[in-house]
This record gives structure tokens, sequence and C-alpha cells, in this order.
């Protein structure tokens, strides 16, 4: 996800994009999901009926955050502290959640591997030294497909961030020449930018460092962003794509049994809460409160559920994560995660099943890699290995402000077939750790506005099942028949028209004051049956 740095206060942004995702397309000219409207003239003397839970499977969130205060789940049938499982649930402390990626010591997983690392680590010894797919027995043959195909994966983004690395280096060169260059003429090593367009000088050298640091200025580049992809770059060769990194050995536990449980602690903050706590914010911030951002739905708890690491989450985890949730009385689970890769997808549909059995609502974002998912699977998916589908599923693509061709999120996956509907997902403001801000894109903070939109109406209409309730928000998406955009292309290399309505089933947005007129209309009538 591209994020910036968090900001102290929402203040520091264009105010253009603070809540624009509460706003409505027709009153605001805004292409929000109309809540604000639906707080204003659906909801204005109406009290909700319930509470609903909503766990949110992340990479951890801030609960100490002040603008998700009174939010956070709490399991009341828990002592905090005392190091019992006083509810008798198999999770010591879980307070307000539990944290899949630790152990009973306190010790945590920030970085991961790919899934595609981890099936070459586990499967080249097995079919590095094989020539053709005939020398593998037929019973193998799936998995000697699947060696190939992340020794593939592995080998390009290997090249790929190798490469980058080299040029990296090579850009690093000629600026710390220029750096010192530009000391040597301003007798100082602290320099502003200012100090550097005011340079005149008769020395072409000065004047030549000058221009170059100037110009790379002008295309957005700063010293701090250059050092921050250098670490990102850094990271991917060492974490993600290091063969020989195995964090697993800190959990101790065996990924591949689903059977062993006995891991993880109540931490759920964690290392890294810089991507769960934007995406609880989006559902559940506190609304007027002159602070912050306004979430979406009021009457709602966020249940923290840890579990997604700085790499790829393993299928275990998130099948664990997806019990607990159900097991704990969350209404819906929201999953701003997902891979290529899902060894032990068994694992995950089985949970799923169990999820819809429960009647929760499973929302889930479609994906950052501008890929057609019709055509490319991607994990967690609702289409089970035995080709059925979870009905209470919904996936969702992210879309921007404005219409024209950059409405759909340059980098979101779409999909005619797989991707339900679209929702706010470019230029979001939500909250960051530490009682901060910061900007942010991706089909991870698109989820959350559907989520809470779901928690919303939920929350009025508790008499909806989750099959209902999704049947609801699909069906009152504000629909674009006329409008064409341009494919997402994260290369941004050439991108051909495309009409809105073709890159989801809906050719929607998610829409608030609809889906709780028409959830309105649908009580009615089930209630004339009964």
């Amino acid at each position: 996800m591209a994020q910036d740095d968090p900001a102290p206060s929402v203040s520091a942004f264009d105010q253009t994009y603070v809540n624009w995702y509460n706003l409505d397309p027709v009153q605001d000219k805004v292409q929000g999901a109309s809540v604000n409207r639906a707080y204003k003239e659906l909801l204005a003397n109406k009290k909700a009926k319930k509470t609903v839970v909503v766990a949110v499977i992340d990479s951890g969130i801030d609960i100490h955050h002040e603008d998700l205060k009174g939010k956070i789940w709490t399991n009341k049938k828990e002592v905090a502290g005392n190091g019992q499982d006083d509810d008798q649930n198999g999770y010591v402390d879980d307070v307000h959640g539990w944290g899949f990626l630790g152990n009973a010591s306190g010790e945590n997983i920030r970085y991961e591997t790919y899934e595609y690392v981890r099936l070459l680590r586990k499967l080249a010894p097995s079919y590095q030294k094989v020539n053709a797919i005939s020398e593998v027995p037929v019973a193998q043959q799936p998995e000697y497909k699947t060696y190939l195909l992340a020794k593939q994966t592995y080998e390009k983004e290997l090249a790929k961030y190798q490469q980058t690395k080299q040029n990296l280096a090579a850009f690093e060169k000629v600026l710390i020449q220029v750096q010192n260059v530009l000391a040597d003429h301003l007798k100082t090593k602290e320099y502003t930018l200012q100090d550097v367009q005011r340079i005149s000088s008769p020395d072409q050298n000065v004047m030549n460092a000058r221009a170059w640091l100037l110009s790379k200025y002008s295309q957005g580049l700063t010293v701090e962003s250059f050092l921050k992809y250098k670490e990102h770059t850094d990271t991917f060769l060492e974490k993600h794509l290091n063969l020989d990194f195995n964090p697993r050995t800190v959990i101790a536990d065996n990924p591949e049994s689903i059977a062993d449980t006995k891991y993880g602690n109540s931490d759920v903050m964690g290392p890294r809460p810089t991507h769960g706590t934007p995406v609880s914010g989006l559902i559940a911030a506190l609304r007027g409160n002159n602070l912050g951002i306004d979430g979406i739905a009021e009457d709602v708890q966020i249940m923290a559920l840890r579990a997604v690491p700085e790499g790829d989450e393993r299928d275990k985890d998130i099948a664990l994560a997806i019990r607990y949730a159900v097991d704990n009385g969350a209404n819906i689970i929201n999953m701003s995660f997902g891979k290529s890769f899902s060894p032990q997808k068994s694992f995950v549909d089985e949970a799923v099943k169990y999820a819809e059995s429960k009647n929760v609502l499973l929302v889930h974002a479609a994906g950052n890699e501008a890929t057609d998912n019709d055509k490319v699977t991607h994990y967690p998916s609702r289409v089970l290995d035995n080709g059925s589908q979870i009905k209470n599923w919904i996936e969702v693509g992210a879309s921007s402000r404005m219409l024209g061709k950059d409405f759909v999120g340059v980098f979101s996956n779409y999909g005619k077939k797989t991707v339900d509907l679209f929702a706010p997902g470019v230029d979001i403001i939500s909250l960051a750790p530490e009682n901060k801000y910061a900007k942010m894109d991706g089909t991870s903070f698109s989820s959350p506005v559907v989520s809470g939109v779901a928690a919303l109406v939920w929350s009025h209409y508790p008499e909806l099942t989750a099959a209902e309730l999704k049947d609801v928000i699909l069906k009152s998406a504000t629909v674009y028949p006329k409008e064409t955009a341009l494919y997402p292309n994260v290369e941004n290399e050439t991108r051909k028209k495309a009409k809105f309505s073709d890159l989801s089933a809906t050719g929607g947005i998610v829409n608030a004051y609809e889906a709780l007129l028409l959830a309105e209309k649908v009580v009615k009538q089930k209630s004339a049956k009964s």
C-alpha cells in the first residue's frame, strides 16, 4: 500500500480529502459512500437496535488511538492480565482479541517471506533436479507445477529487486557527490532546499550539482523518500525474498497443522499497527468529535485480530483468526490482505464455510496488482476447492473521488465475476498509530468502507441475514452505466479505456443511504410474510 508519513493531525492534509468517502455522489458531486446523507436524512431520530462487532484481521491495531475511544471490543468473560484463560476459549487474556504472530513470552513476528518463497524452500529438495514433468509421478504433478510457478515468481521478483538495489546504489553514489559539492560551497552539511535554490556560483561543478538536486526535487524525490525506498528494497531482499529467513521459529508451531493451535499472545497491537489502525478507523472512528476523521458506523465494536505480517500471511493464522472471530461474537469480518499462493487453502475454506454457517459476513479487499481477478486468483477466495462459492462474501475494488479516467484506482484489481463492487480507496485519510493520521491508497481501505456500511445497516436492521445484507449492499450500489475509466495498470504504461460497468458484478460503488432504504423495504417484506 502506498502510504505517506503520518502527520500529527488531519489539519496537515488538504481538507478536500478529509472524509470524502462519507460524501454523496448527487448532493456533494463527490463519489463517496453517501454516509453523511444517510445519517442526516434517514437516521436523525433513529436509535440503532444492535451494536455490531466487526473483526479486523490485519497487521495489528492501535487500540488506544484517541479516535477509537470506546470502539474496541472487550471480551467481558476475560479478566485482563491475570494469566488465566478465564472463559476457557483456549486464549489467555484475550481481552480485545488475539495476536496469531507471537508467543506466550511476548515475542512477535513483524516480517515474513512471501508464500512462494516458503513453497520454493519446501519443494526445491524434491524437484530441483527434475528436467521434465514426465519424470514426476502423476499424483505429484500438481505439486511439481506449483513448484515451477513458485520458482518462476521468485526468480522474477528477485531479479527485479536486485536490479533496483544496483540502480539505487549508483544513484546514491551521485547523490553523495552532489551533497558534498554543495556542502563545500555552502560551508555546512545542514542546508535546506531554499539554500540550494539561492546558490549562484561561477564554479560549473557547483551549478551542475545544484541543477541535478533541484531536478530531482521537482520530480518529487527527496533524500528522505530515497532512503525510505532503499530501506524498502533491502527489506524485500533480506526478509521477503530470503530463502534462509524463517521467523516462524519464534512461534515454534507447525504452520501446516491446523490442530496445532497453542500459540500467539494477547498483544493485538504488535510491532506494525500501521495497517490495521487506518482500516479500523474507516469503520469505527468517532463521528462528530471534532477530531480526526469520521468513521462510517456508530454502533460498532472492533475486534482486533493480528495475523498479517509484513510479507505474506499464513493460511493457518487466517483460518484460526476467522474461527476466533466467529466463536467470539463477530458479525462481520474485514479482510484487507491477500496473496498469490495458498498452500493450505483447505484450512481457510473450512473456516469461511464455518463463518457462513454462523451468519457472519466476510468482506475482502480485491488486491492491488491491477489484475483481472476473473483470470488471476487472489487468495483468500470465496471460491472453494470443490468449486462452490461462499454466499456471505463481498469482494471490493478501489475507486477515487471524481468521475473520469482515474475513477478506478490505478492499482486496483477488478473482475466482472469475482469483484462485487467498488468503494472509496484512493487518497484516503485515516488513523495512524499514536494518535496520528495518514493519507493512503489501496483496496485495503475500500474493504473497510464496505464493512462500515454493512455494520451501519445491520445495526439498524438486525433482522437481515448476512446473505440478505450482502444482497442489499450490492443491489443498492450507485451504478454508472455510461461511465468509462482507464483500466488499472501499476506500471503506468498505456492504459486502455474500460467501461466501469465491466469491472465488477454490480458496476457500482457502495452507497449507505440507498442500502438503508432498501434494507427497510426488505425487512418490511420479511415481517409481512412471517
